[in-house]
């Protein structure tokens, strides 16, 4: 009886079946896409007013969201410290409120682990809310009327900006469990 090597079939599934996955890639992607995040606001024209959503913590909220169990709860510490490096807010305000909405995510998936994509894009709705806040109050300008109204842009944005970045997160998490070879 000759023994059929199960890599060599070449039906329709076979070829992706039992596949292994890159452990490098698979751990690098999530952390690299949420510090890349951080790092592109920069590279935006500046204006007057803020208008950027911040990318990082969107991709963080967002990672926690899609895939709830890839992140450790503790992860909003070394990410918000990267964050502090290029947000321009008072050092330690991301390692603050990082940390803060990853125990909210993983209190909320403790209450609803049943969860549909508009109860996601409300929690990172309201979560990107309390963050803009406490950064717009924390920034030591004084907190105006004028000054909220100058943050409303950036808050709408940042709102209806988190359905391309949960679906850029899904992507990024196909491509990071693809087949890729041992590196």
């Amino acid at each position: 009886m000759e023994r059929i090597d199960p890599r060599a079939r070449s039906d329709a599934y076979g070829s992706r079946l039992n596949r292994s996955h890159s452990p490098l890639i698979a751990n690098v992607v999530p952390w690299a896409s949420i510090m890349l995040g951080s790092i592109l606001p920069i590279f935006f024209i500046a204006a007057a007013l803020p208008m950027v959503p911040p990318i990082g913590y969107l991709m963080l909220v967002g990672w926690r969201l899609v895939r709830p169990g890839l992140l450790p709860v503790w992860a909003g510490i070394p990410l918000g410290l990267f964050d502090d490096l290029y947000n321009g807010q008072p050092f330690g305000f991301a390692i603050l409120t990082w940390s803060l909405t990853m125990l909210a995510i993983e209190a909320v998936e403790l209450r609803i682990p049943w969860r549909v994509f508009w109860q996601d894009w409300l929690v990172a709705s309201l979560l990107g809310t309390l963050y803009l806040g406490a950064g717009w109050l924390l920034s030591g300008a004084p907190p105006t009327s004028h000054a909220l109204a100058a943050l409303v842009p950036q808050l709408v944005l940042t709102i209806l900006i988190f359905p391309i970045v949960s679906r850029i997160v899904a992507r990024l998490d196909l491509w990071r469990l693809w087949r890729w070879k041992r590196l």
